[in-house]
């Protein structure tokens, strides 16, 4: 018994993590997948590439030019908790 309350303390402690059903939620796989080009870089590329997730979230919030080729990625609109948790998600792909 104490297991499972510890358990649920646990969960109810850590912070929510995004996955993949949010990013197919806000569109951002219309454009990214997890491990592969597509019209934008792959997912585990740009973890590659950043290790600050603050660089993510603003790539998400504002968009981004030049920064992986010629193709512009537009802002998003999503909530700043949103970006983070995508962000976060992302970055965690390493």
């Amino acid at each position: 018994m104490k297991y499972h309350i510890l358990l649920i303390l646990a969960c109810l402690a850590a912070p929510a993590m995004a996955d993949e059903s949010l990013a197919k939620a806000k569109n951002c796989l219309v454009c990214h997948a997890t491990d592969k080009k597509v019209m934008g870089p792959a997912f585990k590329d740009v973890a590659a590439k950043y290790d600050d997730a603050s660089t993510v979230v603003a790539s998400i919030k504002n968009g981004s030019k030049g920064k992986w080729g010629a193709i512009p990625m537009p802002p998003n609109k999503v909530s700043d908790e949103d970006a983070q948790k995508l962000a976060q998600w992302i970055l965690s792909l390493k």
